[in-house]
């Protein structure tokens, strides 16, 4: 089997050479050729994933059409915001059976839509071929083959099977989930309450406060991911929670780090720029915001952090709004259909 990874980032690379050692066929592309030569002479990605040594089946090319001829399997890794365009791209390329993971963890910002839905309209005939790969998985750890799991949804059960079949490995482990909608929403939504618990950090307010916000957080994520269609048992598994904690938590969390940032008083483009890398859960924050108002869904943490990165709210104003906001019952949804209370 041949599989293709679009996208050399941290995670598209780690994701290549995990594959590369099953001994399949795989081509990892790449726009910049002389990172492409880079990764083929000295086996290892030293700009995004440096120290990870990559198997000698792996190739690296900067020409789309080869690295996409006869692959099975088209993994795409990149930026939400350059997923349309590769798509696009790859519509006069793919063949027509070709099972096309989306792993990238994030809402098109001008849309608001999943990235299977922005893959199926850019390419028709990938309805019931579109798998979502999401999890705790930083790049990092997967790189060093250590321990992870993951799941992998899709409406489609042969095609979910098919990809973990292909990416199942004694250090890899990946579950099959129906739920699509539900698993590409934990993966994007989990990135918004990992900015605020790298607020937390920041502002040095304590493990009590970055609990509320993780239990608090998964709450309302359960809450959208419902209104769009998702399942509520997905929030609990390895894209909801699973992600949640490990990207509210790792030093490797990009989004963690962009919040203790924003807790320094930096603005969205000095984060950026300082970081070097996409932080998802900034433009994930304008899309989930909208979202909510769009399907009158209550989501307070969000509506506080879209508050401090695009109304320059300061942020202990946000966290005292929140903790002073009207009383509620925890599980409110379910104690306002059924009445449980005995007086």
């Amino acid at each position: 089997m041949k599989i293709a990874v679009i996208g050399a980032g941290s995670w598209g690379t780690a994701m290549a050479g995990m594959l590369a050692t099953k001994s399949q066929q795989v081509a990892l592309w790449v726009r910049n050729i002389t990172l492409a030569e880079q990764i083929n002479s000295e086996r290892q990605n030293k700009k995004y994933l440096p120290g990870v040594m990559l198997s000698p089946t792996l190739y690296c090319t900067n020409d789309l059409a080869a690295a996409v001829d006869k692959a099975e399997i088209v993994v795409l890794a990149t930026p939400s915001h350059a997923i349309r365009t590769t798509a696009q791209r790859l519509s006069r390329l793919l063949d027509e059976n070709t099972i096309i993971v989306t792993a990238a963890k994030g809402l098109e910002l001008q849309t608001y839509k999943r990235m299977s839905e922005v893959i199926i309209e850019e390419i028709p005939s990938a309805e019931d071929k579109v798998v979502a790969l999401s999890g705790p998985n930083h790049a990092e750890e997967v790189g060093l083959q250590q321990p992870t799991a993951t799941v992998v949804g899709s409406k489609s059960r042969m095609a979910a099977e098919k990809v973990q079949d292909a990416f199942m490995l004694p250090y890899f482990r990946v579950y099959t989930n129906p739920d699509i909608v539900g698993v590409e929403l934990g993966g994007a939504l989990k990135n918004i309450i990992a900015l605020g618990a790298g607020i937390i950090e920041g502002l040095s307010l304590g493990d009590n406060t970055k609990a509320a916000l993780m239990t608090r957080g998964i709450t309302e994520i359960t809450r959208l991911g419902i209104a769009l269609g998702g399942q509520p048992f997905t929030f609990a598994g390895l894209s909801g929670i699973g992600d949640l904690i490990v990207t509210c938590t790792s030093e490797h969390s990009r989004n963690r780090r962009a919040g203790m940032l924003v807790a320094a008083g930096k603005t969205i483009g000095q984060i950026e720029a300082e970081t070097n890398m996409v932080v998802e859960g900034i433009k994930a924050t304008w899309a989930a915001y909208h979202l909510a108002k769009d399907h009158n869904v209550e989501m307070p943490i969000t509506e506080q952090l879209f508050s401090i990165l695009y109304e320059q709210k300061p942020t202990m104003e946000a966290v005292l709004e929140l903790m002073t906001r009207c009383k509620t019952n925890e599980v409110e949804e379910v104690v306002t259909e059924n009445t449980l209370w005995v007086d």
